[in-house]
C-alpha cells in the first residue's frame, strides 16, 4: 500500500512512523521536515498528504501535528477524505469499520511509541464494514459532501 505521510514538526515519532510503514511492506510518501530541519505549516503538509489520496498517488493518508486536531480538521475540508483523530487503537478500529476512513490523524504530542503500534495493527488490520446500515451512512456522507442536504 501507498501512504502519503505529513507532518509540521520532524520528532523521534514521525522516524519511528516512517520506519514502521517500511518495515510492514508499505510504500511512503513524505511530507513535512527533514531531521532537523525548521517546523513546516501543518495546513500545507496535510493538504499535501491527503490531495495525494484523491489524487490516486496514495491509497491512504497518515497526518500528524502537534495535538492532530488541526491537521484532522484540514484532511476534512479535502471532499473524497474521512480522516480519523484518532488516540488509541479502539478508536482507530471503528473508524476503520464504521467511518471507512481513509486518513488517519494522529498527536506527535500524546501518541506514545507503544500505543503508535497498536494504532497501526488495528488500522491495516480492519476491513470496512460492508452491511446495509453501515453503507447507508457513508452513502449519506457523501450527499452531505456534494452538498446534498
Amino acid at each position: 500500500m501507498k501512504v502519503a505521510v505529513s507532518t509540521d514538526e520532524r520528532t523521534h515519532l514521525i522516524d519511528t512512523l516512517l520506519n514502521e510503514l517500511k518495515k510492514r511492506g508499505h510504500e511512503v510518501l513524505y511530507f513535512g521536515p527533514s531531521p532537523g530541519g525548521d517546523a513546516a505549516d501543518w495546513p500545507e503538509v496535510t493538504l499535501e498528504a491527503v490531495t495525494q489520496v484523491t489524487r490516486e498517488q496514495a491509497d491512504e493518508a497518515i497526518v500528524l501535528c502537534w495535538t492532530g486536531t488541526g491537521c484532522s480538521i484540514v484532511a476534512n475540508k479535502v471532499p473524497g477524505i474521512r480522516a480519523a483523530l484518532c488516540i488509541d487503537a479502539e478508536t482507530a478500529r471503528g473508524a476503520r469499520i464504521w467511518n471507512h476512513a481513509n486518513v488517519l490523524a494522529l498527536s506527535l504530542r500524546a501518541t506514545p511509541e507503544p500505543v503508535l503500534q497498536e494504532i497501526l495493527n488495528q488500522w491495516f488490520g480492519t476491513p470496512f464494514s460492508d452491511d446495509d446500515w453501515n453503507l447507508r451512512q457513508i452513502n449519506r456522507l457523501r450527499d452531505i459532501e456534494a452538498g446534498r442536504q
